[in-house]
Protein backbone atom coordinates (compact mmCIF):
# COMPACT_ATOMS: atom_id res chain seq x y z
CA UNK A 1 0.00 0.00 0.00
CA UNK A 2 1.37 3.41 -0.98
CA UNK A 3 2.16 5.63 1.98
CA UNK A 4 -0.04 8.70 2.36
CA UNK A 5 1.26 12.20 3.07
CA UNK A 6 1.51 12.77 6.81
CA UNK A 7 -0.78 15.80 6.62
CA UNK A 8 -3.71 13.65 5.41
CA UNK A 9 -3.11 11.08 8.13
CA UNK A 10 -2.93 13.75 10.82
CA UNK A 11 -6.18 15.25 9.54
CA UNK A 12 -7.85 11.82 9.59
CA UNK A 13 -6.63 11.22 13.16
CA UNK A 14 -8.13 14.55 14.32
CA UNK A 15 -11.48 14.05 12.54
CA UNK A 16 -11.85 10.45 13.77
CA UNK A 17 -11.14 11.58 17.32
CA UNK A 18 -13.83 14.28 17.03
CA UNK A 19 -16.50 12.34 15.10
CA UNK A 20 -16.10 8.94 16.76
CA UNK A 21 -17.12 7.11 13.59
CA UNK A 22 -15.75 6.12 10.23
CA UNK A 23 -18.95 7.33 8.56
CA UNK A 24 -18.74 10.77 10.17
CA UNK A 25 -15.06 11.07 9.31
CA UNK A 26 -15.75 10.12 5.69
CA UNK A 27 -18.43 12.83 5.43
CA UNK A 28 -16.16 15.47 6.99
CA UNK A 29 -13.25 14.62 4.69
CA UNK A 30 -15.33 14.08 1.54
CA UNK A 31 -14.08 10.50 1.21
CA UNK A 32 -15.68 7.09 0.91
CA UNK A 33 -15.88 4.84 3.98
CA UNK A 34 -13.56 2.22 2.41
CA UNK A 35 -10.96 4.93 1.79
CA UNK A 36 -11.15 6.08 5.41
CA UNK A 37 -10.78 2.47 6.56
CA UNK A 38 -7.67 2.06 4.39
CA UNK A 39 -6.15 5.28 5.76
CA UNK A 40 -6.94 4.19 9.32
CA UNK A 41 -5.21 0.88 8.71
CA UNK A 42 -2.11 2.75 7.56
CA UNK A 43 -2.21 4.95 10.65
CA UNK A 44 -2.48 1.90 12.90
CA UNK A 45 0.45 0.25 11.16
CA UNK A 46 2.68 3.34 11.39
CA UNK A 47 1.92 3.99 15.07
CA UNK A 48 1.74 0.35 16.19
CA UNK A 49 -1.61 0.79 17.97
CA UNK A 50 -5.33 0.29 17.13
CA UNK A 51 -5.88 3.98 17.97
CA UNK A 52 -9.69 3.77 17.63
CA UNK A 53 -11.80 0.72 18.54
CA UNK A 54 -15.49 0.00 18.03
CA UNK A 55 -17.67 0.19 21.15
CA UNK A 56 -21.35 0.65 21.88
CA UNK A 57 -20.62 4.38 21.90
CA UNK A 58 -18.86 4.42 18.54
CA UNK A 59 -15.15 4.50 17.69
CA UNK A 60 -13.41 5.28 20.95
CA UNK A 61 -9.74 6.36 21.20
CA UNK A 62 -7.22 4.11 22.87
CA UNK A 63 -4.93 5.51 25.58
CA UNK A 64 -2.25 5.88 22.90
CA UNK A 65 -4.61 8.01 20.74
CA UNK A 66 -5.57 10.11 23.78
CA UNK A 67 -1.89 10.78 24.46
CA UNK A 68 -1.27 11.80 20.83
CA UNK A 69 -4.27 14.03 20.07
CA UNK A 70 -2.71 17.17 21.56
CA UNK A 71 0.46 16.78 19.50
CA UNK A 72 -1.56 16.00 16.36
CA UNK A 73 -3.64 19.16 16.71
CA UNK A 74 -0.54 21.25 17.44
CA UNK A 75 1.08 19.87 14.31
CA UNK A 76 -2.00 20.68 12.20
CA UNK A 77 -2.10 24.22 13.60
CA UNK A 78 1.59 24.68 12.75
CA UNK A 79 1.03 23.41 9.21
CA UNK A 80 -1.90 25.80 8.74
CA UNK A 81 0.27 28.72 9.87
CA UNK A 82 3.11 27.69 7.55
CA UNK A 83 0.72 27.43 4.61
CA UNK A 84 -1.00 30.71 5.37
CA UNK A 85 -0.20 34.14 4.02
CA UNK A 86 3.12 35.73 4.97
CA UNK A 87 2.79 38.21 7.83
CA UNK A 88 2.20 41.73 6.63
CA UNK A 89 4.77 44.45 7.24
CA UNK A 90 3.37 47.38 9.20
CA UNK A 91 5.79 50.29 8.78
CA UNK A 92 3.90 52.50 11.20
CA UNK A 93 4.62 50.13 14.10
CA UNK A 94 7.73 48.23 13.01
CA UNK A 95 11.06 48.79 14.77
CA UNK A 96 13.04 46.96 12.10
CA UNK A 97 16.45 48.39 11.19
CA UNK A 98 17.16 48.71 7.47
CA UNK A 99 20.53 49.15 5.78
CA UNK A 100 20.71 50.66 2.29
CA UNK A 101 24.09 50.70 0.55
CA UNK A 102 24.65 53.83 -1.53
CA UNK A 103 27.36 56.08 -2.90
CA UNK A 104 28.19 59.36 -1.22
CA UNK A 105 26.54 61.06 -4.22
CA UNK A 106 23.32 59.38 -3.09
CA UNK A 107 23.91 60.86 0.36
CA UNK A 108 23.50 64.23 -1.37
CA UNK A 109 20.69 63.30 -3.78
CA UNK A 110 18.61 60.49 -2.32
CA UNK A 111 19.25 60.14 1.39
CA UNK A 112 17.41 63.29 2.56
CA UNK A 113 14.23 62.28 0.71
CA UNK A 114 14.42 58.66 1.81
CA UNK A 115 15.06 59.53 5.44
CA UNK A 116 12.25 62.09 5.41
CA UNK A 117 9.84 59.47 4.05
CA UNK A 118 10.90 56.91 6.66
CA UNK A 119 10.55 59.38 9.52
CA UNK A 120 7.04 60.23 8.40
CA UNK A 121 5.63 56.81 7.47
CA UNK A 122 7.75 54.55 9.71
CA UNK A 123 8.84 56.60 12.74
CA UNK A 124 10.17 53.66 14.76
CA UNK A 125 12.27 52.14 11.98
CA UNK A 126 16.06 52.43 12.21
CA UNK A 127 18.11 53.28 9.15
CA UNK A 128 21.77 52.94 8.23
CA UNK A 129 23.47 54.09 5.03
CA UNK A 130 26.02 51.45 4.05
CA UNK A 131 28.92 51.67 1.64
CA UNK A 132 29.29 50.09 -1.79
CA UNK A 133 32.49 48.06 -1.93
CA UNK A 134 33.77 44.61 -2.92
CA UNK A 135 31.85 42.98 -0.05
CA UNK A 136 28.47 44.28 -1.22
CA UNK A 137 27.28 41.05 -2.87
CA UNK A 138 28.07 39.05 0.25
CA UNK A 139 26.35 41.58 2.52
CA UNK A 140 23.21 41.62 0.35
CA UNK A 141 23.11 37.83 0.35
CA UNK A 142 23.49 37.59 4.12
CA UNK A 143 20.90 40.28 4.81
CA UNK A 144 23.40 42.67 6.40
CA UNK A 145 22.37 45.07 3.59
CA UNK A 146 18.73 45.14 2.52
CA UNK A 147 19.02 47.20 -0.64
CA UNK A 148 21.71 48.84 -2.78
CA UNK A 149 21.14 51.99 -4.84
CA UNK A 150 23.39 53.10 -7.66
CA UNK A 151 25.26 52.04 -10.77
CA UNK A 152 26.52 48.61 -9.68
CA UNK A 153 27.17 46.48 -12.79
CA UNK A 154 29.34 43.98 -10.90
CA UNK A 155 26.35 42.38 -9.15
CA UNK A 156 25.75 39.14 -11.02
CA UNK A 157 23.42 36.17 -10.81
CA UNK A 158 21.31 35.83 -7.70
CA UNK A 159 20.28 39.49 -7.57
CA UNK A 160 17.27 41.43 -8.76
CA UNK A 161 17.64 44.90 -10.22
CA UNK A 162 15.09 47.59 -10.96
CA UNK A 163 15.73 50.82 -12.84
CA UNK A 164 14.91 53.98 -10.90
CA UNK A 165 16.08 56.79 -13.19
CA UNK A 166 18.60 57.76 -15.86
CA UNK A 167 21.44 60.17 -15.18
CA UNK A 168 23.24 62.39 -17.63
CA UNK A 169 26.13 64.75 -16.84
CA UNK A 170 26.51 68.45 -16.08
CA UNK A 171 29.28 70.84 -15.07
CA UNK A 172 29.30 73.02 -11.96
CA UNK A 173 31.11 76.24 -11.21
CA UNK A 174 30.52 79.11 -8.83
CA UNK A 175 27.73 81.41 -10.03
CA UNK A 176 30.04 84.45 -10.31
CA UNK A 177 32.93 82.65 -11.98
CA UNK A 178 35.05 85.42 -13.53
CA UNK A 179 35.74 83.70 -16.87
CA UNK A 180 32.58 81.66 -17.48
CA UNK A 181 29.34 83.33 -18.43
CA UNK A 182 25.99 81.72 -19.07
CA UNK A 183 27.49 79.09 -21.35
CA UNK A 184 30.48 76.86 -20.73
CA UNK A 185 32.42 76.40 -23.99
CA UNK A 186 34.68 73.49 -24.80
CA UNK A 187 37.72 75.79 -24.89
CA UNK A 188 36.87 77.09 -21.41
CA UNK A 189 36.42 73.50 -20.22
CA UNK A 190 39.91 72.65 -21.50
CA UNK A 191 41.42 75.79 -20.01
CA UNK A 192 39.94 76.01 -16.50
CA UNK A 193 41.13 74.01 -13.49
CA UNK A 194 39.02 71.00 -12.48
CA UNK A 195 38.06 68.97 -9.46
CA UNK A 196 38.03 65.24 -10.13
CA UNK A 197 35.85 62.89 -8.08
CA UNK A 198 37.83 59.66 -8.23
CA UNK A 199 35.40 57.22 -6.62
CA UNK A 200 32.60 55.17 -8.09
CA UNK A 201 31.75 53.63 -11.45
CA UNK A 202 30.68 57.02 -12.79
CA UNK A 203 34.30 58.21 -12.66
CA UNK A 204 35.28 55.56 -15.21
CA UNK A 205 32.41 56.58 -17.51
CA UNK A 206 33.60 60.18 -17.43
CA UNK A 207 37.23 59.23 -18.06
CA UNK A 208 36.23 57.06 -21.02
CA UNK A 209 34.17 59.92 -22.49
CA UNK A 210 37.08 62.35 -22.11
CA UNK A 211 39.41 59.96 -23.94
CA UNK A 212 36.86 59.28 -26.67
CA UNK A 213 36.28 63.03 -27.24
CA UNK A 214 40.04 63.70 -26.97
CA UNK A 215 39.41 66.33 -24.30
CA UNK A 216 42.17 67.11 -21.82
CA UNK A 217 41.69 69.24 -18.72
CA UNK A 218 43.96 70.42 -15.91
CA UNK A 219 42.96 68.57 -12.71
CA UNK A 220 43.87 70.78 -9.74
CA UNK A 221 42.16 68.78 -6.97
CA UNK A 222 41.22 65.12 -6.58
CA UNK A 223 38.51 64.21 -4.07
CA UNK A 224 37.46 60.71 -2.94
CA UNK A 225 33.81 61.79 -2.84
CA UNK A 226 31.39 64.68 -2.76
CA UNK A 227 31.93 65.73 0.85
CA UNK A 228 33.04 69.37 0.85
CA UNK A 229 32.68 69.74 -2.90
CA UNK A 230 30.25 72.67 -2.82
CA UNK A 231 32.41 74.58 -0.33
CA UNK A 232 35.49 74.20 -2.54
CA UNK A 233 33.58 75.31 -5.66
CA UNK A 234 32.12 78.34 -3.89
CA UNK A 235 35.58 79.55 -2.83
CA UNK A 236 37.55 78.82 -6.01
CA UNK A 237 37.45 79.14 -9.78
CA UNK A 238 37.45 75.38 -10.29
CA UNK A 239 34.96 73.31 -12.31
CA UNK A 240 33.60 69.83 -11.68
CA UNK A 241 31.76 67.37 -13.93
CA UNK A 242 29.10 65.38 -12.07
CA UNK A 243 25.88 63.44 -12.64
CA UNK A 244 22.96 65.79 -13.18
CA UNK A 245 21.05 64.98 -10.01
CA UNK A 246 24.09 65.72 -7.87
CA UNK A 247 24.72 68.96 -9.77
CA UNK A 248 21.12 70.10 -9.42
CA UNK A 249 21.13 69.39 -5.68
CA UNK A 250 24.39 71.26 -5.09
CA UNK A 251 23.28 74.20 -7.26
CA UNK A 252 19.91 74.55 -5.54
CA UNK A 253 21.27 77.01 -2.95
CA UNK A 254 22.06 79.53 -5.69
CA UNK A 255 25.80 79.93 -5.13
CA UNK A 256 26.72 77.51 -7.91
CA UNK A 257 25.69 77.48 -11.57
CA UNK A 258 24.81 74.44 -13.65
CA UNK A 259 26.23 74.19 -17.19
CA UNK A 260 25.63 71.63 -19.93
CA UNK A 261 28.71 69.56 -20.68
CA UNK A 262 30.42 70.86 -23.83
CA UNK A 263 31.15 67.32 -25.06
CA UNK A 264 29.03 64.15 -25.04
CA UNK A 265 29.11 61.80 -22.04
CA UNK A 266 26.93 58.66 -22.19
CA UNK A 267 24.16 58.60 -19.57
CA UNK A 268 23.76 55.74 -17.12
CA UNK A 269 20.91 54.20 -15.15
CA UNK A 270 20.62 54.18 -11.37
CA UNK A 271 19.00 51.00 -10.09
CA UNK A 272 18.02 49.37 -6.85
CA UNK A 273 19.43 45.90 -6.24
CA UNK A 274 18.49 43.14 -3.80
CA UNK A 275 19.24 39.45 -3.31
CA UNK A 276 16.75 36.80 -4.40
CA UNK A 277 16.64 35.46 -0.82
CA UNK A 278 14.70 38.55 0.20
CA UNK A 279 12.56 39.03 -2.90
CA UNK A 280 9.37 38.02 -1.06
CA UNK A 281 10.31 39.47 2.33
CA UNK A 282 7.47 41.90 3.26
CA UNK A 283 9.79 44.50 4.81
CA UNK A 284 12.20 44.43 1.89
CA UNK A 285 9.32 44.74 -0.55
CA UNK A 286 7.98 47.76 1.34
CA UNK A 287 11.38 49.43 1.24
CA UNK A 288 11.75 48.80 -2.51
CA UNK A 289 8.30 50.17 -3.22
CA UNK A 290 9.13 53.27 -1.15
CA UNK A 291 12.32 53.86 -3.17
CA UNK A 292 10.46 53.39 -6.43
CA UNK A 293 7.73 55.84 -5.35
CA UNK A 294 10.34 58.42 -4.30
CA UNK A 295 12.91 58.09 -7.08
CA UNK A 296 11.42 56.11 -9.97
CA UNK A 297 11.06 58.23 -13.09
CA UNK A 298 11.15 55.67 -15.91
CA UNK A 299 7.67 55.00 -17.37
CA UNK A 300 8.17 51.23 -17.28
CA UNK A 301 10.78 50.41 -14.66
CA UNK A 302 12.39 47.08 -15.41
CA UNK A 303 12.32 44.38 -12.76
CA UNK A 304 14.64 41.52 -13.61
CA UNK A 305 17.30 39.25 -12.18
CA UNK A 306 20.81 40.47 -12.81
CA UNK A 307 22.52 38.62 -15.67
CA UNK A 308 24.51 35.52 -14.84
Amino acid sequence: MEALPETKLLRLFDVLYTEGSVTGAAEQLGLSQPTVSIWLAQLREQLGDPLFVRTSKGMQPTPRAQALIGMVRDALDALRQIGGAAPAFDPAHSDRRFCVAMTDASHVNLLPQLLGHLRQSAPSIGFRAGIIDVTLAERLQSGAVDLALGLIPELGAGFYQQTLFTQDWVCLARADHPRIGARLTLSAYRREGHIEIVSGTGHHLLENALRHARVTRPVVLELPGFLGLSAVLETSDLLVTVPRQTGETLASRGTLRLHPCPFPIPPFTVKQHWHTRFHQDPGNRWLRHACMALFGTTPAARLQPSPA
